[in-house]
């Protein structure tokens, strides 16, 4: 579109009521400037997403489950929402903690770590969790599961799957976690960084044992692709940046630069994040700029990025799509991904 023009919306002279719902506020957020506007735009483009069929990925950096964010994960998985992931490895483990019954507490960021250190208490940011009672606890469990399976190579999308998998039948609060409800539906949950994660750390006595984990991550790659090869149409919502976008975003330039298949990228993409675009890093480089790699088909249209906290603004954009979006019948991309596999291996060696 061309703004290069004044007519543009009034700005409104804000009215709040006490009757106003979320559908109010997002109309408030989209109708006046600055990053208010972003978010309203944001929860708008999601709704568009969901109502367009696109298959859409979540991808989550840095540790959100720890404030509770997997209920909104699973939510979204449950609605049909969210057809697969890319998540820390942090992610995933700490919601296990939930699902086992192990405590995570609010504290505070104004402490002496010292003093929490000589207390068994590990931080992050304002959150508490006890070292040996869920630390240490967390680790036997995942060890455990680890134990059997996993001979031969294998996948992250995988390893999250045996894991929710177990979680489910061996977990007292099954329910209170999104890894089980993606194995539940077929969600795909790829973690892009396993070995930097408690995850890789509790296979450590396991290797020392020589039980050797051999993981296919060019295979996991492909298939990510292959999920975007497939789909009608596909977007891409982005808490924070890291590795998990760029392993998102990266699925274009696979099909184009790799494959040359000219598929062109993403539909839609929405970014929340604090990250800067002037530093150089993929956490804050624009979505835009992912056009001149092949990451997303139009850098003019579908495209918003929210420059904000996600604990703040991703809970408005969920609401605001629970709302006004009625459950979609679930994609179980897991059951497809050898045979999205198998067409992306057969198209290629057509072409070439």
């Amino acid at each position: 579109m061309d703004y290069h023009n004044f007519k543009g919306k009034p700005i409104p002279h804000i009215k709040m009521t006490p009757d106003m719902g979320i559908n109010d506020l997002v109309e408030i957020f989209a109708s006046t400037g600055y990053n208010g506007r972003q978010l309203g735009e944001a929860a708008k483009l999601y709704c568009k997403m969901i109502e367009d069929g696109a298959t859409i990925c979540l991808t989550v950096s840095g540790a959100m489950t720890p404030v509770g964010f997997g209920g909104l994960f699973k939510t979204l998985i449950e609605r049909g929402f969210v057809d697969w992931m890319i998540s820390t490895g942090a992610n995933v483990y700490h919601e296990d903690h939930f699902a086992w019954g192990l405590p995570v507490k609010q504290g505070h960021f104004d402490v002496d770590d010292m003093i929490l250190y000589d207390k068994d208490i590990v931080r992050i940011r304002d959150v508490y969790i006890k070292g040996t009672e869920t630390l240490l606890a967390q680790d036997k469990i995942t060890e455990q599961m680890a134990k059997s399976g996993f001979d031969s190579p294998f996948t992250t999308a995988e390893f999250s799957n045996a894991m929710g998998k177990y979680t489910k039948k061996k977990s007292k609060y099954p329910q209170k976690s999104f890894v089980v409800s993606a194995y539940d539906y077929d969600v795909p949950v790829y973690i892009s960084t396993l070995k930097d994660s408690s995850l890789a750390l509790d296979l450590v006595r396991h290797r020392l044992k020589n039980k050797i984990f051999n993981l296919d991550f060019v295979r996991e790659i492909i298939e990510q692709a292959a999920i975007v090869y497939h789909a009608k149409k596909m977007g891409i919502v982005e808490l924070g940046g890291g590795v998990p976008k760029n392993t998102a975003q990266q699925t274009g330039p696979i099909l184009d630069q790799i494959l040359d298949f000219g598929h062109g990228g993403q539909n839609y993409i929405i970014q929340i994040t604090d990250a800067r675009p002037d530093t150089g890093g993929l956490s804050g480089a624009t979505l835009q700029e992912g056009k001149s790699w092949g990451k997303i088909k139009d850098s003019r249209e579908d495209v918003v990025t929210v420059y904000a906290d996600t604990t703040i603004a991703f809970p408005i954009m969920c609401l605001y799509a629970l709302s006004n979006e009625k459950p979609r019948k679930p994609k179980r991309l897991y059951k497809k991904l050898g045979q999205y596999y198998k067409n992306l291996e057969e198209i290629y060696f057509k072409k070439h």
